[in-house]
Protein backbone atom coordinates (compact mmCIF):
# COMPACT_ATOMS: atom_id res chain seq x y z
CA UNK A 1 0.00 0.00 0.00
CA UNK A 2 3.17 2.46 0.80
CA UNK A 3 4.50 1.46 -2.79
CA UNK A 4 1.17 2.18 -4.28
CA UNK A 5 0.83 5.81 -2.57
CA UNK A 6 4.17 6.71 -3.52
CA UNK A 7 3.38 6.15 -7.05
CA UNK A 8 -0.03 7.71 -7.45
CA UNK A 9 1.78 10.83 -5.60
CA UNK A 10 4.22 10.40 -7.92
CA UNK A 11 1.88 10.40 -10.91
CA UNK A 12 -0.04 13.31 -9.52
CA UNK A 13 3.00 15.15 -9.40
CA UNK A 14 4.15 14.80 -13.13
CA UNK A 15 0.35 15.51 -14.26
CA UNK A 16 0.60 19.01 -11.70
CA UNK A 17 4.02 19.92 -13.37
CA UNK A 18 3.24 19.52 -17.11
CA UNK A 19 -0.23 21.75 -16.24
CA UNK A 20 2.11 23.89 -15.33
CA UNK A 21 2.26 27.57 -17.81
CA UNK A 22 5.65 27.64 -19.03
CA UNK A 23 7.27 30.40 -18.43
CA UNK A 24 9.96 30.57 -21.08
CA UNK A 25 9.86 33.51 -23.92
CA UNK A 26 8.51 32.16 -27.59
CA UNK A 27 10.83 33.02 -29.65
CA UNK A 28 9.10 34.74 -32.63
CA UNK A 29 9.19 33.51 -36.45
CA UNK A 30 12.33 35.66 -38.17
CA UNK A 31 13.32 36.46 -41.89
CA UNK A 32 16.64 34.98 -42.06
CA UNK A 33 19.50 36.79 -43.80
CA UNK A 34 21.76 35.62 -46.34
CA UNK A 35 24.72 36.47 -43.89
CA UNK A 36 25.57 38.89 -41.09
CA UNK A 37 28.56 40.75 -39.77
CA UNK A 38 29.36 42.78 -36.75
CA UNK A 39 32.81 43.64 -34.86
CA UNK A 40 34.21 46.00 -32.42
CA UNK A 41 37.17 47.79 -31.73
CA UNK A 42 36.81 48.79 -28.03
CA UNK A 43 34.82 49.52 -25.02
CA UNK A 44 35.08 52.02 -22.26
CA UNK A 45 34.22 55.75 -22.04
CA UNK A 46 35.39 58.39 -24.95
CA UNK A 47 34.12 61.86 -24.70
CA UNK A 48 32.07 62.76 -27.24
CA UNK A 49 34.31 65.69 -27.77
CA UNK A 50 36.70 63.27 -28.98
CA UNK A 51 38.24 65.94 -32.07
CA UNK A 52 36.75 66.08 -35.05
CA UNK A 53 40.07 64.82 -37.34
CA UNK A 54 40.77 61.72 -35.02
CA UNK A 55 36.78 60.68 -34.63
CA UNK A 56 36.41 60.81 -38.59
CA UNK A 57 39.67 58.43 -38.32
CA UNK A 58 38.01 55.95 -36.27
CA UNK A 59 34.66 56.02 -38.41
CA UNK A 60 36.45 55.56 -41.69
CA UNK A 61 38.52 52.54 -40.29
CA UNK A 62 35.32 50.75 -39.02
CA UNK A 63 34.11 51.15 -42.08
CA UNK A 64 37.19 49.62 -43.87
CA UNK A 65 36.75 46.89 -40.99
CA UNK A 66 33.11 46.66 -41.80
CA UNK A 67 33.67 46.43 -45.88
CA UNK A 68 36.15 43.83 -45.54
CA UNK A 69 34.63 41.13 -44.17
CA UNK A 70 31.24 42.05 -45.78
CA UNK A 71 32.89 41.55 -49.18
CA UNK A 72 33.65 38.24 -48.24
CA UNK A 73 30.25 36.76 -47.18
CA UNK A 74 28.39 38.54 -50.05
CA UNK A 75 30.98 36.79 -52.40
CA UNK A 76 30.08 33.27 -50.34
CA UNK A 77 33.17 33.29 -48.62
CA UNK A 78 33.53 31.59 -45.05
CA UNK A 79 32.23 33.24 -41.85
CA UNK A 80 36.19 31.86 -40.18
CA UNK A 81 37.82 33.91 -43.71
CA UNK A 82 35.46 36.76 -42.71
CA UNK A 83 36.24 37.03 -39.23
CA UNK A 84 39.61 36.70 -39.71
CA UNK A 85 40.71 39.09 -42.25
CA UNK A 86 38.27 41.73 -40.61
CA UNK A 87 40.37 41.34 -37.29
CA UNK A 88 43.43 41.21 -39.57
CA UNK A 89 42.97 44.56 -40.71
CA UNK A 90 42.00 45.88 -36.86
CA UNK A 91 45.12 44.43 -35.81
CA UNK A 92 47.47 46.20 -38.53
CA UNK A 93 45.63 49.48 -37.33
CA UNK A 94 47.13 51.33 -34.52
CA UNK A 95 44.03 53.08 -33.48
CA UNK A 96 43.24 49.78 -31.79
CA UNK A 97 44.32 48.11 -28.76
CA UNK A 98 45.59 45.23 -30.83
CA UNK A 99 48.17 43.70 -32.68
CA UNK A 100 50.37 47.36 -33.74
CA UNK A 101 48.33 49.21 -31.94
CA UNK A 102 48.75 47.37 -28.27
CA UNK A 103 48.87 48.66 -24.72
CA UNK A 104 52.28 47.87 -22.90
CA UNK A 105 52.20 46.08 -20.30
CA UNK A 106 53.86 47.06 -16.78
CA UNK A 107 57.09 45.38 -18.05
CA UNK A 108 57.47 47.17 -21.17
CA UNK A 109 56.09 44.93 -23.29
CA UNK A 110 53.41 44.40 -26.07
CA UNK A 111 51.84 40.82 -25.25
CA UNK A 112 48.98 39.58 -27.25
CA UNK A 113 45.89 37.33 -26.88
CA UNK A 114 43.90 35.86 -29.69
CA UNK A 115 40.78 33.43 -29.93
CA UNK A 116 38.40 32.51 -32.53
CA UNK A 117 35.96 29.61 -32.47
CA UNK A 118 33.41 28.03 -34.96
CA UNK A 119 30.25 27.58 -34.69
CA UNK A 120 29.41 24.24 -36.89
CA UNK A 121 32.39 22.26 -35.18
CA UNK A 122 32.56 24.36 -31.64
CA UNK A 123 36.05 23.83 -32.19
CA UNK A 124 38.60 26.97 -31.23
CA UNK A 125 41.89 28.09 -31.52
CA UNK A 126 43.21 30.55 -28.15
CA UNK A 127 46.83 31.65 -28.05
CA UNK A 128 47.95 33.99 -25.00
CA UNK A 129 51.07 36.52 -24.53
CA UNK A 130 52.84 36.45 -27.85
CA UNK A 131 55.44 38.79 -28.96
CA UNK A 132 56.28 38.28 -32.34
CA UNK A 133 53.00 37.29 -33.98
CA UNK A 134 52.23 40.30 -36.33
CA UNK A 135 48.21 39.11 -36.45
CA UNK A 136 47.80 36.72 -33.29
CA UNK A 137 44.16 35.78 -34.69
CA UNK A 138 45.63 34.43 -37.62
CA UNK A 139 48.05 32.31 -35.29
CA UNK A 140 44.91 31.13 -33.25
CA UNK A 141 42.97 29.61 -36.20
CA UNK A 142 46.03 28.29 -37.04
CA UNK A 143 45.89 26.72 -33.57
CA UNK A 144 42.34 25.41 -33.98
CA UNK A 145 42.91 23.63 -37.33
CA UNK A 146 46.65 22.59 -37.69
CA UNK A 147 47.13 21.42 -33.87
CA UNK A 148 44.90 18.95 -31.62
CA UNK A 149 45.11 21.41 -28.71
CA UNK A 150 42.57 24.32 -28.17
CA UNK A 151 44.81 27.02 -26.30
CA UNK A 152 49.03 27.75 -26.31
CA UNK A 153 50.10 30.42 -23.89
CA UNK A 154 53.98 32.87 -23.96
CA UNK A 155 56.59 30.92 -25.36
CA UNK A 156 54.58 27.55 -26.05
CA UNK A 157 52.46 29.91 -28.27
CA UNK A 158 55.67 31.17 -30.06
CA UNK A 159 57.40 27.87 -30.68
CA UNK A 160 53.84 26.83 -32.00
CA UNK A 161 54.28 29.89 -34.31
CA UNK A 162 57.30 28.41 -35.60
CA UNK A 163 55.59 25.42 -36.78
CA UNK A 164 53.19 27.13 -39.09
CA UNK A 165 52.87 29.67 -42.02
CA UNK A 166 51.94 33.09 -40.05
CA UNK A 167 53.62 36.22 -40.33
CA UNK A 168 56.48 37.38 -37.71
CA UNK A 169 57.63 40.68 -36.57
CA UNK A 170 60.14 42.08 -34.42
CA UNK A 171 58.65 42.98 -30.80
CA UNK A 172 59.81 46.83 -31.80
CA UNK A 173 57.06 46.64 -34.32
CA UNK A 174 53.94 46.56 -32.20
CA UNK A 175 55.56 49.69 -30.37
CA UNK A 176 53.84 53.65 -30.50
CA UNK A 177 54.78 56.65 -28.82
CA UNK A 178 50.79 57.07 -27.73
CA UNK A 179 50.77 53.44 -25.84
CA UNK A 180 53.83 53.89 -24.63
CA UNK A 181 53.26 57.27 -23.21
CA UNK A 182 50.06 55.90 -21.90
CA UNK A 183 51.93 53.45 -19.85
CA UNK A 184 54.40 55.83 -18.42
CA UNK A 185 51.34 57.72 -17.15
CA UNK A 186 49.80 54.84 -15.32
CA UNK A 187 53.60 53.66 -13.66
CA UNK A 188 53.45 57.86 -12.26
CA UNK A 189 50.61 57.62 -10.51
CA UNK A 190 51.38 53.73 -9.58
CA UNK A 191 54.26 55.46 -7.82
CA UNK A 192 52.10 57.69 -6.34
CA UNK A 193 50.24 54.66 -4.47
CA UNK A 194 46.77 55.93 -6.78
CA UNK A 195 44.39 53.24 -7.19
CA UNK A 196 42.46 55.11 -9.33
CA UNK A 197 44.81 56.36 -12.22
CA UNK A 198 44.20 60.09 -13.37
CA UNK A 199 43.20 59.09 -17.03
CA UNK A 200 42.50 61.16 -20.29
CA UNK A 201 39.25 60.04 -21.66
CA UNK A 202 41.15 58.23 -24.28
CA UNK A 203 42.62 56.15 -22.08
CA UNK A 204 39.99 55.49 -20.03
CA UNK A 205 38.66 54.16 -23.61
CA UNK A 206 41.81 51.92 -24.12
CA UNK A 207 40.99 50.34 -20.22
CA UNK A 208 39.02 48.28 -22.14
CA UNK A 209 40.45 48.04 -25.50
CA UNK A 210 39.72 44.59 -27.77
CA UNK A 211 39.14 44.27 -31.38
CA UNK A 212 36.28 41.29 -32.28
CA UNK A 213 34.40 40.42 -35.39
CA UNK A 214 31.11 37.76 -35.30
CA UNK A 215 29.89 36.77 -38.88
CA UNK A 216 27.01 33.98 -40.50
CA UNK A 217 27.79 33.08 -43.93
CA UNK A 218 25.86 32.07 -46.61
CA UNK A 219 26.06 28.19 -45.21
CA UNK A 220 24.72 29.11 -42.47
CA UNK A 221 27.61 29.17 -40.29
CA UNK A 222 28.86 31.03 -37.08
CA UNK A 223 31.75 32.24 -36.38
CA UNK A 224 33.43 34.74 -34.00
CA UNK A 225 37.12 35.58 -33.16
CA UNK A 226 38.46 38.19 -30.61
CA UNK A 227 41.75 39.77 -30.66
CA UNK A 228 43.95 42.61 -27.96
CA UNK A 229 46.57 43.55 -26.38
CA UNK A 230 45.44 43.24 -23.15
CA UNK A 231 45.39 46.50 -20.19
CA UNK A 232 47.97 48.60 -20.15
CA UNK A 233 50.03 48.47 -16.82
CA UNK A 234 48.98 44.84 -16.63
CA UNK A 235 50.88 42.58 -13.92
CA UNK A 236 53.20 39.34 -14.93
CA UNK A 237 51.27 36.94 -16.45
CA UNK A 238 48.00 37.99 -16.37
CA UNK A 239 46.01 36.70 -19.04
CA UNK A 240 42.01 38.13 -19.68
CA UNK A 241 39.03 37.09 -21.20
CA UNK A 242 40.27 37.24 -24.60
CA UNK A 243 41.34 33.93 -24.84
CA UNK A 244 39.12 31.83 -22.71
CA UNK A 245 36.89 30.04 -24.77
CA UNK A 246 33.18 31.07 -23.24
CA UNK A 247 34.25 34.40 -21.43
CA UNK A 248 35.47 36.48 -24.27
CA UNK A 249 34.65 34.27 -27.33
CA UNK A 250 31.96 31.77 -28.19
CA UNK A 251 30.30 30.62 -30.89
CA UNK A 252 27.72 27.34 -31.79
CA UNK A 253 24.93 26.54 -33.94
CA UNK A 254 22.99 29.53 -32.72
CA UNK A 255 24.77 32.56 -32.08
CA UNK A 256 28.16 33.89 -31.77
CA UNK A 257 29.95 36.81 -29.52
CA UNK A 258 33.21 38.52 -28.97
CA UNK A 259 32.92 40.31 -25.77
CA UNK A 260 35.38 43.88 -25.11
CA UNK A 261 35.31 45.45 -21.45
CA UNK A 262 36.71 44.67 -18.27
CA UNK A 263 38.57 41.13 -18.69
CA UNK A 264 38.08 39.90 -14.86
CA UNK A 265 34.39 40.64 -14.75
CA UNK A 266 33.38 39.01 -18.18
CA UNK A 267 35.44 35.57 -17.34
CA UNK A 268 33.78 35.88 -14.27
CA UNK A 269 30.70 35.72 -15.54
CA UNK A 270 31.67 33.50 -18.30
CA UNK A 271 29.95 36.36 -20.44
CA UNK A 272 29.69 35.07 -23.94
CA UNK A 273 28.78 31.54 -23.19
CA UNK A 274 25.64 33.00 -20.63
CA UNK A 275 24.30 34.38 -23.61
CA UNK A 276 24.50 32.34 -25.75
CA UNK A 277 22.89 29.55 -22.95
CA UNK A 278 20.34 32.54 -22.24
CA UNK A 279 19.35 32.40 -25.85
CA UNK A 280 18.82 28.84 -26.19
CA UNK A 281 17.34 27.68 -22.47
CA UNK A 282 14.97 30.45 -22.20
CA UNK A 283 14.58 30.37 -26.15
CA UNK A 284 14.72 34.02 -26.57
CA UNK A 285 15.73 36.50 -28.72
CA UNK A 286 19.32 37.94 -29.51
CA UNK A 287 18.54 40.94 -28.38
CA UNK A 288 16.34 39.40 -25.36
CA UNK A 289 19.54 37.78 -24.70
CA UNK A 290 22.28 40.62 -24.74
CA UNK A 291 19.94 42.70 -22.91
CA UNK A 292 20.33 40.04 -20.05
CA UNK A 293 23.46 39.91 -20.02
CA UNK A 294 24.71 43.39 -20.22
CA UNK A 295 21.21 45.09 -18.05
CA UNK A 296 21.14 42.07 -15.55
CA UNK A 297 24.45 40.14 -15.36
CA UNK A 298 26.93 42.66 -15.65
CA UNK A 299 27.67 46.06 -13.77
CA UNK A 300 27.39 49.31 -15.63
CA UNK A 301 30.70 50.20 -17.05
CA UNK A 302 31.99 46.74 -17.22
CA UNK A 303 31.55 45.29 -20.85
CA UNK A 304 30.38 45.68 -24.50
CA UNK A 305 29.54 42.54 -26.58
CA UNK A 306 28.79 41.86 -30.33
CA UNK A 307 26.75 38.97 -31.25
CA UNK A 308 25.28 37.31 -34.69
CA UNK A 309 22.61 34.63 -34.50
CA UNK A 310 21.90 31.81 -36.54
CA UNK A 311 19.17 33.84 -39.07
CA UNK A 312 21.36 36.64 -39.45
CA UNK A 313 20.44 39.05 -36.64
CA UNK A 314 22.96 41.11 -35.12
CA UNK A 315 22.94 43.06 -31.69
CA UNK A 316 25.72 45.49 -30.46
CA UNK A 317 25.26 46.73 -27.13
CA UNK A 318 27.92 48.44 -23.92
CA UNK A 319 27.20 49.37 -20.60
CA UNK A 320 30.46 51.52 -20.51
CA UNK A 321 29.30 55.06 -21.97
CA UNK A 322 30.85 53.86 -25.74
CA UNK A 323 32.17 51.01 -28.57
CA UNK A 324 33.51 50.99 -31.51
CA UNK A 325 31.21 49.13 -33.17
CA UNK A 326 29.80 48.22 -36.85
CA UNK A 327 27.14 45.55 -38.32
CA UNK A 328 25.88 44.84 -41.58
CA UNK A 329 24.38 41.96 -43.00
CA UNK A 330 22.67 40.68 -46.30
CA UNK A 331 19.61 42.97 -46.48
CA UNK A 332 21.02 46.33 -46.27
CA UNK A 333 21.12 46.79 -42.36
CA UNK A 334 23.75 48.56 -41.40
CA UNK A 335 24.77 50.30 -38.31
CA UNK A 336 28.35 52.10 -37.59
CA UNK A 337 28.99 54.13 -34.38
CA UNK A 338 31.09 54.78 -31.17
CA UNK A 339 28.27 56.03 -28.47
CA UNK A 340 25.27 54.70 -26.81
Amino acid sequence: MKYLTTFVTTLLLIALTACQPNHEMERPPQDEKEWSIALHGGAGYVSKDMPEDRKQAYMESLEEALAIGAEILENGGSALDAIEKTVNYLEDNELFNAGKGAVFTAEGKNELDAAIMDGTTLNAGAITGVTTVKNPISLARKVMTESEHVFFSAAGAETFADQVDVERVDPSYFYTERRYESLQRALEQEEEESFNMIQTDEEKAWKYGTVGAVAKDKDGNLAAATSTGGMTNKKFGRVGDVPIIGSGTYANDLVAVSATGWGEKIMLNVSAHTLASYMQFKNATLQQSMDYLVDDVLEPGDAGFIAVDKYGNFSMKTNTGSMFRAATDSDGNKEVGIWE
